[in-house]
């Protein structure tokens, strides 16, 4: 069970981490998904650059939701430690490599991906989105209902910060 909810928070964050890029709906000014950004990240990071690519997502993203969100909660981008060392084992390990190279072929691939890990159901919402409980992380349902809210919100071309208590 922790490796299937491992594996769809990275699915989560490698979706959302490229639609939310300058090239597709520009919630953050990054462009580490596009072709271009390998040719600068290889040189320097010959043997890591789909590690340094996930990681220079996260922190565009991380940075943008922690500034509309309070103190002491997680979202997608900001979990506990224990979580965020077991999704950086997982890219490390290649995890994701295959699913970052087919989302990143274009924004309606992509939205595909993140409507196949949504609930049906998604409450649309804009700004800050409660939408559970840390504690419920590993739960279905509340994986639903992130994945909703982005994708409500990447439809609506609005940006909104779905949320869980500590």
């Amino acid at each position: 069970m922790k490796e299937s909810y491992l594996s769809t928070l990275l699915q989560m964050r490698l979706i959302v981490g490229f639609l939310g890029e300058r090239a597709q709906c520009a919630w953050w000014p990054t462009a580490f998904y596009e072709a271009s950004s390998r040719l600068f990240l290889e040189p320097v990071f010959s043997k890591t650059s789909r590690l340094a690519q996930y990681h220079g997502v996260l922190e565009a993203a991380r940075r943008l939701h922690d500034e509309h969100l309070s103190v002491g909660s997680y979202h997608l981008f900001r979990l506990p430690e224990e979580i965020e060392q077991d999704l950086h084992a997982m890219v490390q390990g290649g995890g994701g490599e295959e699913l970052a190279s087919q989302v990143a072929q274009s924004k309606e691939a992509a939205m595909d991906a993140l409507k196949r890990l949504a609930a049906t159901s998604g409450t649309p919402g804009v700004g800050p989105t409660a939408v559970g409980s840390i504690k419920d992380i590993d739960s279905t349902d509340t994986l639903k209902a992130i994945a909703a809210a982005y994708l409500s919100a990447f439809k609506q071309n609005a940006k909104t910060y779905p949320y869980l208590v500590g």
